[in-house]
């Protein structure tokens, strides 16, 4: 395991990261690493719009590394933005002579957001991480800033795998590094010189300086005491006259029950006697005697 697992697809990532030096973007680094995970960020400005650059994003055959593709090949490459989209590439059939094979397709991420001018998120493992089963999330977010527009590129990845952390991650992160530099390239890097801090470096604290303390508390004046206290009165007490008793009303006789007489019922007509083994004996109880109109 470690270097030596690098081979076959995972050799150019390495050779990627080696070369990753005069076409770095702004920003580009691993910014966390765990035994069985790893996060990858770049960033870079371009002169372009928002809107030039998600154009540009989703049509990955303008810019993606065709060293970094299955068939050779960038222009196989196209990306459907909307969630359930798919980030394929199209493995075209070889006819020649004595040699013939059938059109095939590689799935590198999916979409599951697609937030036009804004963000981009996919999901899929990449390059030699195919075969691994982890999880990675690219999530390419768009602003506006003041030079131009900004394009943040994280790739967060996490899962048993059989390369070594340290070393994987930094060959992902050159082969990201690559791709973001070619979308800057196609839509007009701008250099943006490292920022000072703006805020001044707090005072430093002089721990010889002999403790501070605090002033002494002067005592609460007392309070004034009038010179005459009035003497309180206690409030008179205020007796609520006795409740009224209550008016007891007659008790009203019930009135008396009618008592309906039952109403005799009706004896069912006599049916007709029908012959045995007729078919109105059979399903004379169904018989409809209603008229027809």
């Amino acid at each position: 395991m470690g270097a030596a697992m690098l081979t076959g697809r995972a050799r150019p990532f390495v050779l990627a990261a080696a070369a990753l030096g005069l076409s770095a973007p702004a920003c580009a680094e691993v910014t966390r690493t765990t035994d069985d995970s790893f996060v990858v960020r770049h960033e870079v400005v371009v002169e372009a719009s928002p809107k030039a650059v998600w154009l540009a994003l989703i049509s990955p055959a303008g810019w993606w590394s065709k060293d970094h593709t299955w068939s050779g090949d960038a222009d196989n490459l196209t990306l459907t933005p909307q969630a359930g989209g798919c980030f394929c590439e199209t493995i075209p059939e070889v006819d020649e002579p004595g040699r013939f094979t059938l059109q095939g397709s590689v799935e590198h991420m999916r979409v599951i957001q697609a937030y036009p001018e804004q963000a981009l998120r996919m999901q899929g493992a990449l390059g030699p991480l195919q075969s691994e089963p982890v999880i990675g999330i690219l999530t390419i977010a768009i602003s506006k800033v003041e030079q131009g527009t900004r394009i943040v590129w994280e790739y967060n990845v996490g899962g048993p795998m059989r390369y070594e952390v340290p070393v994987i991650s930094k060959a992902v992160d050159g082969v990201m590094g690559l791709q973001v530099a070619a979308l800057g390239k196609l839509l007009g890097p701008v250099a943006i010189p490292e920022s000072e801090a703006s805020d001044a470096e707090p005072d430093a604290v002089d721990t010889d300086a002999p403790p501070q303390t605090a002033p002494a508390s002067k005592p609460a004046p007392a309070t004034a005491t009038p010179a005459s206290a009035a003497t309180i009165k206690p409030a008179p007490t205020i007796t609520a006259p006795p409740a009224a008793a209550p008016v007891v009303k007659p008790a009203v006789p019930p009135a008396p029950k009618v008592v309906t007489p039952p109403v005799p019922a009706s004896k069912p007509a006599p049916k007709p006697a029908t012959k045995p083994g007729t078919v109105d004996d059979a399903f004379g109880d169904l018989k409809d005697d209603k008229p027809r109109g």
